[in-house]
């Protein structure tokens, strides 16, 4: 764990419980969250679903053994581990399972796995219970703005016998978070088709200006086993009938049948009617399927079984792990402040990515929508990085927008980890933009962070259809889809050919930036600065720049 901005956590040392035999280890302890009060004790005997993560065997083996499939310069390059690979780095040790497993029975608990490996178990316990087991004080919560109770603590300790075996527990400090999409905004029809679409590209964007602008070709895709898996969390669907009218207006050489699969996660509902269809996979699907046109799209419904958002995330992962074949691209446009989640969760979380990454899918996150204030624009008095995307396993995207030139979105988020160090991929590009930065925003960012985005792509006015009316959606929730559609169509030639998939990409990329257009105008206003400044090289607004389909085709000897 880096050296990390002063996030208002600390270490308390409190009195031991009965239940402990020696000393505990405190955990992260936490003050309550702004956005939420303290209203009182939880009931002794109120049922907790609490998760129990396991240390895993051998997590920084496995992460040693990503970068080596996904460097260029490696032997191992595109050597992607099977399902089983993977689950022998992350399986806890036998001992360790015993030792567990015995502690749970010892106190009447019975755990279920929830991964394969079972390193993530989860068990029902009561709240008394609960509290004297982990010297803890599970108490209810509201949120402020939505009314919303939540059972939390604010501080926990692993037992003592556990120590080495139990990595943390979860829900127990990290308050849960909200997932919201963004808001859509009506079109006429008519301002759009009375145009021509070189015309309407300087006010609109829809699937034909990307082709254009990152010469996209518009063929169809040919392999059956090509596909891009697509988040959508809160129970929500796109519809179909507003893809089919979607691509008769801008995909009509596109057989007017196409559609998308569900999968469900987390009681997920297979529910494609216009009142379950919400913004965010309303665009994903439409620009997936209109630009990685022929590439199987698997829509990924998270649905609300689950104890907190940042469950869903989990779980969706956990899914596409236990899955023989999972998709070879998996976009995500949704995320949270860092400092949201407590860093063994995220390091968790973030180490799931890896194991994606290790079976060869490229997972693409949206950098976020509020500059340097992080997932939107908000009071803060450091610089906020958003978690998924600062994980250094996987890809994110910041956003741009105009055409002649392509410059940074204002609202594209970006900066630098507090959690994870800077990855050795990308240690000389966030070296030489920190040199030219110099002593401007000391103290408001971490200088030794991973830095994010990794690369950018057009985030302004995406055309959708949404209730079968035409409507405008901004954001880097617009540009993930886009570079994912992008990685899709080139695993569809790889795989033509009888190469392996893309996989995680940023060693690739970093290497070879020169298959990326340089974004060298714009900035990401927040927290009451002008932000971070796009220019020459990687930077904390647009990455490495947005992609150019030929340049990247070329590269890969396609």
């Amino acid at each position: 764990m880096i050296t990390m901005f002063p996030l208002t956590i600390f270490f308390v040392y409190f009195g031991l419980s009965t239940a402990f035999a020696g000393n505990p280890q405190p955990r992260e302890a936490r003050p309550v969250p702004p956005d939420f009060s303290l209203i009182g004790p939880t009931p002794q005997n109120f049922t907790l679903t609490l998760r129990l993560a396991l240390v895993q065997n051998d997590r920084i083996d496995l992460q040693n053994t990503l970068m080596d499939v996904s460097t260029p310069s490696s032997p191992r390059y595109g050597q992607y581990l099977s399902k089983e690979e993977v689950e022998k780095f992350v399986a806890p040790s036998e001992e360790s399972t015993g030792i567990v497993n015995s502690w749970l029975l010892d106190n009447n608990l019975n755990p279920s796995k929830l991964s394969p490996t079972g390193d993530w178990l989860s068990i029902d316990i009561s709240a008394g219970k609960a509290n004297d087991l982990l010297n803890a004080d599970f108490s209810l919560f509201q949120h402020v703005e939505t009314g919303t109770i939540t059972i939390r603590t604010l501080k926990y300790s692993i037992p003592a016998e556990l120590i080495g075996h139990l990595d943390f527990v979860h829900p127990t400090t990290t308050f849960p978070v909200g997932i919201s999409y963004p808001a859509p905004l009506a079109l006429s029809s008519s301002r759009l088709i009375e145009v021509d679409i070189p015309s309407a590209c300087t006010l609109f964007t829809v699937p034909q200006c990307l082709q254009d602008l990152y010469g996209i070709p518009g063929t169809t895709a040919t392999q059956s086993t090509n596909t891009i898996g697509i988040s959508a969390f809160g129970d929500k669907s796109a519809n179909i009938e507003d893809l089919q009218q979607f691509l008769q207006l801008f995909r009509p050489d596109l057989p007017s049948s196409t559609e998308f699969i569900i999968s469900s996660v987390d009681g997920g509902v297979d529910n494609r009617t216009r009142a379950d269809a919400a913004t965010e996979p309303t665009l994903d699907t439409q620009y997936t399927i209109g630009i990685a046109s022929g590439v199987t799209t698997s829509l990924i419904v998270v649905g609300t079984d689950n104890t907190d958002g940042i469950d869903g995330f989990l779980d969706e992962i956990l899914f596409l792990l236990n899955e023989t074949a999972p998709p070879q691209v998996l976009t995500t446009s949704a995320g949270f402040t860092e400092d949201k989640v407590d860093f063994a969760l995220a390091s968790n979380m973030c180490n799931v990515h890896a194991q994606l990454g290790a079976r060869g899918v490229s997972v693409i996150f949206a950098s976020g929508d509020g500059g340097v204030s992080g997932v939107s624009s908000q009071n803060c008095t450091t610089f906020l990085p958003v978690f998924p995307a600062t994980c250094p396993f996987v890809t994110s995207v910041g956003g741009t927008t105009g055409f002649a030139p392509e410059i940074a979105a204002n609202f594209s988020s970006g900066g630098f980890s507090n959690y994870f160090e800077t990855p050795d991929y990308q240690i000389n590009d966030i070296g030489a933009y920190i040199a030219n930065l110099g002593e401007a925003y000391a103290g408001l960012y971490n200088r030794s962070g991973r830095g994010f985005p990794d690369v950018s792509a057009q985030s302004r006015d995406f055309v959708i259809v949404r209730d079968a009316q035409l409507a405008t959606v901004s954001g880097t929730s617009c540009a993930s889809p886009t570079f994912a559609s992008l990685i899709a169509l080139l695993n569809d030639a790889l795989i033509a050919a009888g190469k392996p998939a893309l996989g995680f990409i940023n060693p690739l990329l970093y290497a070879n930036p020169s298959i990326l257009t340089d974004i060298m105008d714009g900035s990401n206003p927040g927290c009451g600065t002008d932000g971070f400044n796009a220019t020459n090289g990687w930077d904390p607004v647009t990455g490495l720049g947005t992609p150019n389909f030929t340049l990247f085709q070329a590269l890969l000897g396609l």
